[in-house]
């Protein structure tokens, strides 16, 4: 009898998935660290950020700023913007990255770069900086689709990219790409180079997928967040050491419906993970881990409503910040909220609240020069972005007070 092309090919795929599952989960249920785990403790707060937790009890964010990260000439589509701050010595303040084209998965969707220049304020004409078919080159196999790119400062003020790569089978096959920076010349001064692909699979290192920012360690490293798509979806954070190599893969949750979480600290050692829900919840699910990311576990559900879409998380001084889709359907609102905690969360400001049918998600964050820049997905089309000064309270005060 003879069956169609795509009844093959879905019952290959079904069968991958179900092989790499079992195996993957009784890997993660023996898991044992390959060498010893360096101890663990997050970086300081750095010199640019606003001050701390007494001083931001009375005060708040205020929007300066807001606009878009210009396009690639006669590119239609934009999708999941990554910030990342550079060191005040450097004359681009602040490095967005995005990946662009036809449409998602289009043939033709490079990672997009643009940097904001300090003493301007300005974003710098867009370039294309990674393409498949360089990838593909330098890592010795093909290379359908690019996506999901994620930033990364180093301790030794190097920049690396994790961009998701995939070949057969979508982003259920994805990989990771670990690129570094190098500095080819003034016309391209922001060239990349893959180095490797991230070891995280027995099949080809396939399935696992990157998609939020990292978390800094003190020793230099860092803990990446990412999650494996194939069959079923968990959570995993991979420990990262100074040069980008990787040390251990820890499972974040036991559900099987977790992906793209977002880290916040509490304390040295002490983490939260939110994370987006790929089931018919409808909420941000939680997990925690009090001993530096070796063991993690569920830790219920935050009472926010988000459609299945990803969030951005960042801690400013001593306050916890969250971007997400307040809504069980729909990615129409963004909005940004504040903890002091990671678990009880007070609205702040809605960054967008359009019509049903619009699409603002996929935000990132960072900090620059004492100032928070939020961006994100504007209908597919365009990468947006929005600015907030900390005002103090006192400051409000009198500015209210005037004439």
């Amino acid at each position: 009898m003879h069956f169609p092309s795509r009844w093959l090919r879905t019952g290959v795929v079904l069968g991958i998935a179900g092989v790499l599952c079992l195996a993957d989960t009784a890997r993660r249920a023996q898991r044992v660290p390959a060498r010893a785990h360096p101890e663990v403790q997050i970086q300081g707060m750095v010199s640019d950020q606003p001050p701390g937790e007494a001083a931001m009890a009375g005060g708040h964010w205020e929007r300066v700023g807001q606009g878009h990260i210009p396009m690639p000439q006669g590119v239609p589509a934009a999708h999941a913007s990554a910030l990342v701050t550079l060191p005040t010595t450097h004359p681009s303040a602040l490095l967005a990255f995005w990946f662009a084209g036809d449409r998602e998965s289009a043939p033709n969707v490079q990672i997009a770069m643009s940097a904001l220049d300090r003493k301007s304020g300005t974003w710098s004409v867009p370039r294309m900086v990674v393409d498949r078919w360089d990838v593909a080159a330098q890592l010795g196999f093909g290379v359908r689709r690019l996506g999901n790119p994620v930033a990364w400062l180093d301790g030794q003020g190097q920049v690396h990219l994790f961009v998701v790569a995939t070949g057969l089978g979508g982003w259920a096959a994805g990989r990771v790409v670990h690129l570094q920076h190098t500095a080819a010349s003034t016309e391209a001064p922001w060239a990349w180079k893959a180095v490797a692909v991230l070891p995280l699979s027995w099949l080809w290192n396939t399935s696992y997928l990157v998609r939020t920012a990292p978390l800094p360690l003190s020793d230099g490293g860092m803990v990446l967040p990412a999650y494996f798509e194939l069959g079923r979806k968990y959570p995993v954070a991979l420990r990262l050491d100074a040069q980008g190599g990787l040390w251990d893969v820890a499972p974040v949750s036991s559900r099987g419906h977790l992906l793209q979480p977002a880290l916040l600290a509490m304390g040295e050692r002490d983490w939260l993970a939110l994370m987006r829900d790929g089931g018919p919840g409808g909420r941000i699910r939680l997990a925690r881990t009090r001993d530096g990311g070796e063991q993690w576990a569920d830790a219920g559900d935050l009472p926010l409503d988000n459609p299945d879409a990803s969030v951005a998380t960042l801690t400013a001084g001593g306050q916890h910040l969250l971007v997400y889709n307040p809504q069980k359907s729909g990615r129409n609102r963004l909005r940004m909220a504040s903890s002091v905690d990671g678990t009880r969360w007070s609205d702040l400001v809605d960054l967008e609240n359009g019509p049903p049918g619009r699409e603002y998600s996929y935000p990132a964050m960072a900090m620059v020069d004492g100032q928070l820049w939020v961006s994100y997905t504007d209908q597919r089309q365009s990468i947006a972005w929005q600015r907030f000064a900390w005002v103090p309270q006192a400051l409000a005060a009198s500015s209210k007070g005037s004439p």
